[in-house]
């Protein structure tokens, strides 16, 4: 994991205060970001940095619309909606929208209900949708019954620095919302490595050649066929091919071709 410690963002960072710009464009490459507030006044601030976020285009703790746009050179537009529009999508604010961005011809097929707002976002097509966690420090200061209000609140973590409270739930937490995982390797005869696991994404259970390929690009050449212990594994081991998908903390050994 590497870990930017990036200057704190004022009002009007999005317009280039505070060399604002530079630090949120720097945010949007991330794969999580963490937003560290005062617990003692942590709304005042959380508001002014989600505002700021929001309009340099970052959307927080949200997926991008499920929506298809494609354009054509003729035809018109053709509006399709896969499931009910209640949060105001409509064909005729499809219309306008599109005409705002100089879109004469194209297909628009809805396949979840969106707000109008999110159809632009899709339109724009330069947002970054990032995953945050809210980092209340200096917990140390506040009363059990401050620390049960902000409980209440998603996606965030109390902990206090200066005593180091709770930095390992915080850690478990990074772990978890950057959907990594790892995979434990097994030479041939020997014991498996559990000092140095292979991290990999797991965002859709990579396979056995991605983990190959983390390895050395050039390991796929010689593969024959993978041992595998672990959650995946319907017996232990299973032998198993490139295809096979892998879980966290499975055990892995990678049998070369004869020759």
């Amino acid at each position: 994991i590497q870990v930017l410690d990036l200057p704190g963002i004022i009002e009007g960072a999005a317009e280039g205060k505070g060399r604002g710009r530079q630090v949120i464009s720097t945010a949007r490459t991330c794969n999580l970001i963490l937003i560290v507030l005062d617990a003692g006044k942590p709304l005042t601030h959380k508001k002014i940095i989600e505002a700021e976020l929001f309009s340099f285009g970052i959307r927080i703790n949200q997926i991008a619309p499920n929506v298809k746009v494609v354009k054509r050179e003729s035809g018109g537009i053709d509006y399709q909606e896969m499931c009910a529009q209640t949060k105001g999508m409509n064909s005729e604010v499809c219309r306008v929208v599109l005409k705002e961005f100089k879109i004469s011809c194209a297909t628009i097929i809805l396949r979840e209900d969106i707000t109008v707002d999110q159809f632009i976002d899709v339109i724009e097509g330069n947002r970054a949708y990032l995953p945050v966690l809210y980092v209340f420090n200096k917990i140390d200061a506040l009363t059990i019954e401050e620390l049960d209000i902000l409980d209440q609140m998603p996606n965030y973590v109390p902990i206090s620095s200066q005593h180091e409270w709770n930095l390992e739930e915080l850690m478990e937490e990074i772990w978890e919302r950057c959907n990594m995982m790892r995979i434990y390797t097994k030479p041939r005869g020997q014991v498996p490595d559990y000092d140095e696991p292979v991290i990999l994404h797991s965002s859709g259970n990579p396979t056995v050649e991605e983990f190959c390929n983390r390895i050395h690009r050039s390991l796929m050449e010689s593969f024959s066929h993978a041992w595998v212990w672990g959650k995946s594994a319907k017996h232990q081991p299973q032998r198993c091919g490139r295809e096979h998908r892998l879980m966290d903390e499975d055990v892995v050994s990678i049998v070369k071709k004869a020759g």
